[in-house]
């Protein structure tokens, strides 16, 4: 594929380590002592969810994330982390895209309502998408150094 400056797998990854860096601000800029200690960012969904328009939303929120919120608070939280790591360094990459992936149409399902919120998530899964087929693990990645994928 002819582009200007980078080959197209070049603009893959720039893309994929895009993402990941996306995927690092919101990981800390996160008030983690709130998450964990006061269980705020739980809450907050538990206070979005139980207004949601949608009943498998709500009945989803109350059997799997209220029983277990600290344990929820630390998934959330450190998989934000884990995926930004993944895609900046490009190990387990189609993982990391496929979580993001998830993690995002979670996100914008529970926060359907809320149409600031809705941009952020769908370029992000649109990105995560993209990146996907265009396997952009296979240039600047550990995944391409050490032969995964």
């Amino acid at each position: 594929m002819q582009t200007v400056w980078l080959t197209g797998a070049e603009w893959g990854a720039v893309l994929r380590i895009g993402l990941g860096l996306w995927w690092l601000e919101s990981w800390r800029h996160k008030d983690r002592k709130g998450w964990f200690e006061r269980g705020t960012g739980i809450a907050w969904a538990a206070e979005v969810a139980g207004k949601h328009r949608w009943p498998f939303v709500k009945d989803g929120f109350r059997k799997i994330v209220e029983p277990r919120p600290k344990v929820m608070a630390y998934i959330v939280v450190y998989a934000e982390l884990a995926l930004g790591l993944g895609l900046i360094s490009g190990f387990l990459t189609p993982i990391a895209l496929v979580g993001g992936l998830l993690l995002n149409l979670l996100y914008l399902v529970l926060m359907i309502h809320d149409w600031a919120e809705q941009g952020q998530n769908a370029m992000m899964a649109l990105i995560s998408f993209v990146a996907l087929f265009a396997m952009s693990w296979q240039t600047w990645s550990l995944d391409n150094a050490i032969g995964l994928f």
